[in-house]
């Protein structure tokens, strides 16, 4: 090669080279980027271990009480303006569970207060038209009945209310707002709640709890931490009508004891002592004399507290007011306002025998009363 031929030759070398750095000039950012930008790689999972112990308690009894809860939607017959037709509409939804293993579900009585009908979905899908076998406005309390058959799921296990103490885990399930079968917990706040009922009275004994209740989970099952119904969520306390902190659930000492009673007649007959009071005239009396108790206004005919010779008010020729007995207390409980009065009836069973304490003209007696059947 001659010496025109090697520089031409280093000349293109050049050149090639020259080529070569500004392309690398150019391309730096880019290859720069690509090298630096993130990439769509998952980062490695960290292994969790053991769920505590409190948790796998948790998930052990939804599990076992899920199948149990059920979804109640209720509808409303109305009438066509124009067609004149009845049709059946959406009117709410709530919550409920299976009792035994004969069908029967047990929610609250302002679940399907007024419905024309109802439709009961177990946690498996299968849905159910419910017919109605009894309520109990005084306790809030309602019983339908499905065709579930024999393989349907278990009922809740039955617990006792009268134990619980303030600070108890509370576990409640039910379908507020539609989003079913939800788990929501807490504690017993406070016991022997009261809150009025349709019948005029209270619901005495009713548990406060702080786990959230909504609308949808009245009805549903509270329940402690063996998986044991303890409650039948039925209230809120709420200015804005969504969860503020504060829920009632109807002890489950008065749901076995009105239940069967329900599924046995279709309603619950509350024992009758054959008195009339009103609660204006008796916190008036009260008020008025410093006698706490029930003032007897009046003794119906025949009844139980005329046999035992319970005296009446009444009024005397010139128009002045003689009181008669005071009810202080009923089968051992003590009696302050009519609706104490009541729920000490609630306790007892028609026929049986209860002692009654009366103040008369300043002194306390006590006589045995029979108990009626209400009208």
């Amino acid at each position: 090669m001659n010496d025109q031929s090697r520089f031409l030759a280093r000349l293109l070398a050049i050149a090639a080279a020259g080529l070569l750095l500004v392309l690398a000039w150019n391309l730096y950012p880019l290859i720069q980027a690509e090298l630096l930008a993130p990439r769509a790689v998952p980062r490695a999972v960290t292994p969790r271990g053991d769920l505590a112990e409190d948790e796998r308690s948790t998930i052990a009894l939804f599990e076992a009480a899920r199948d149990s809860v059920v979804y109640i939607a209720t509808t409303e017959r109305v009438l066509n303006p124009w067609t004149r037709n009845a049709l059946d509409v959406p009117r709410g939804t709530g919550s409920g569970f299976l009792w035994d293993r004969l069908g029967h579900v047990v929610t609250n009585h302002h679940v399907v207060a007024g419905a024309s009908g109802a439709i009961v979905r177990l946690a498996d899908g299968r849905a159910f038209r419910a017919a109605l076998v009894g309520t109990s406005p005084a306790h809030d309390l309602a019983v339908l009945r499905i065709g579930v058959g024999l393989g349907g799921p278990e009922p809740l296990p039955i617990g006792t209310s009268g134990d619980l103490k303030v600070g108890q885990k509370v576990f409640a399930i039910g379908n507020p707002f539609g989003l079913d079968w939800t788990l929501t917990t807490g504690i017993v706040s406070a016991l022997n709640r009261e809150l009025p009922n349709e019948a005029g009275g209270v619901i005495e004994g009713l548990i406060q709890t702080d786990a959230a209740i909504n609308p949808g989970n009245s009805g549903g099952p509270l329940l402690d931490s063996a998986g044991r119904l303890i409650g039948v969520n039925t209230a809120i306390y709420s200015p804005s009508g969504a969860y503020a902190g504060i829920g009632f659930a109807v002890p489950v000492d008065t749901v076995n004891r009105v239940v069967p009673r329900l599924i046995a007649t279709g309603r619950y007959v509350r024992p009758s002592l054959g008195v009339r009071a009103e609660e204006q005239v008796n916190a008036a009396l009260s008020a008025r004399l410093g006698i706490e108790g029930v003032f007897v206004l009046a003794v119906e005919p025949g009844s139980p507290a005329e046999r035992a010779g319970i005296r009446p008010a009444q009024f005397t020729r010139d128009g002045a007011f003689r009181v008669g007995d005071v009810i202080v207390a009923l089968g051992g409980r003590p009696v302050r306002r009519v609706a104490d009065l009541l729920n000490a009836l609630d306790r007892s069973e028609p026929g049986q025998t209860v002692p009654v304490t009366l103040l008369r003209n300043g002194e306390r007696i006590e006589v045995a009363v029979t108990l009626g059947v209400a009208p």
